[in-house]
């Protein structure tokens, strides 16, 4: 294979020991002859303790991989998941369904984006914690009941004791994440994966639900994939960063690196939209022009990003393989444009 036709990956010799290896991940949906890709080659490398940032327009392909991931596509006879998916050096595309279910909500779990979608209005909020231990553990009644009111506790919910009885409809918006947070961690997961958690809740829950997921990792060490449209949220958490663009990775590297030296123009003009405080009020914040190209349409023959890049060339929109540029310190870009003059047009 070409070098600028292969998949994005980080590179694995000086990486820490792996806990999640995605590997040249593609995602569809559709039958064959109308067939939709959402993830288009895709690999990522994520460490124990580690937090992985996944920024991205909608419709980029965020939450497609993050729930073929989980396996959360696996039952979906529209849904065709290629590549591979190595979780503790265990290949989870290969696993039946039985299998899986062995390895989510123990090992690996997901934080939906609106909890109160995924939380059920008739059950007790307990009972739902309560439900995932009784599916990975042997702890009787008694011991369950302690357990949730110690996570309960634990993610910040107040009289734990009283509030384990409660129905969702008598949570506020924050303290509903919160309980998704708990019944993520009952079984001390390895990996938790969290789909625009803080979406829908104001800047000073925002900043509670980030720190508590900061704490919990510092304290059990799992790991984290974060996926989210705020690059406030990134800077906030994030030790990674990986950029995704019409289904593709265009950017990854270290948190850092991404905020001083962006060197592909989608990433920079993300950065550029952010407000801040110093900003005049009547200043109009830079904006990317159009929008992502829908899915089910062809997409450019280059770079998928060209079409809205105000330094596009013709090379870019009519290579059919971009070329990647391993920089300093692991640092990826998925772009045409000369090392010689990318650092002036991200900062233009």
């Amino acid at each position: 294979m070409p070098e600028a036709d292969r998949p994005m990956t980080a590179p694995l010799a000086a990486a820490p020991p792996s806990l999640l290896d995605v590997r040249d991940l593609r995602v569809a949906f559709g039958p064959p002859a109308r067939r939709v890709v959402a993830v288009d080659g895709v690999s990522l490398h994520l460490a124990p303790g580690e937090v992985l940032g996944i920024v991205g327009e909608s419709g980029c392909g965020k939450t497609a991989m993050a729930r073929s991931i989980i396996g959360l596509n696996r039952n979906d006879p529209q849904c065709g998941v290629g590549g591979q998916i190595l979780f503790k050096g265990r290949d989870l595309v290969g696993l039946d369904e039985q299998a899986m279910r062995r390895v989510r909500g123990r090992d690996m779990t997901m934080i939906f984006q609106d909890p109160l979608a995924s939380l059920n209005p008739l059950q007790r909020v307990g009972t739902q914690v309560a439900e995932v231990l009784r599916a990975h553990t042997d702890l009787s009644a008694a011991a369950i009941r302690a357990r949730v009111i110690e996570l309960l506790g634990l993610v910040g919910i107040p009289q734990p004791r009283e509030r384990i009885d409660a129905y969702t409809h008598q949570f506020s918006g924050g303290m509903r994440q919160r309980v998704m947070i708990a019944l993520a961690i009952a079984c001390d997961p390895s990996l938790l994966i969290a789909d625009e958690p803080t979406t829908a809740l104001d800047v000073t829950t925002q900043m509670q639900i980030l720190r508590l997921l900061a704490a919990l990792r510092d304290r059990t060490g799992m790991a984290v994939l974060l996926i989210t449209h705020d690059f406030g949220v990134v800077a906030e958490i994030a030790d990674k960063v990986l950029v995704m663009y019409a289904g593709q990775c265009v950017e990854a590297g270290d948190v850092r690196d991404i905020f001083r030296r962006p060197q592909h123009p989608y990433t920079a003009g993300l950065l550029a939209s952010i407000p801040g405080a110093d900003v005049p009020r009547l200043r109009r914040l830079p904006a990317i022009r159009g929008a992502p190209p829908p899915l089910a349409m062809r997409r450019p023959a280059g770079c998928a990003f060209s079409p809205r890049c105000e330094h596009a060339q013709e090379q870019c929109r009519q290579a059919p393989g971009l070329e990647q540029r391993t920089l300093a310190r692991g640092h990826l870009t998925r772009c045409w444009l000369p090392n010689e003059h990318r650092s002036d047009v991200v900062r233009a």
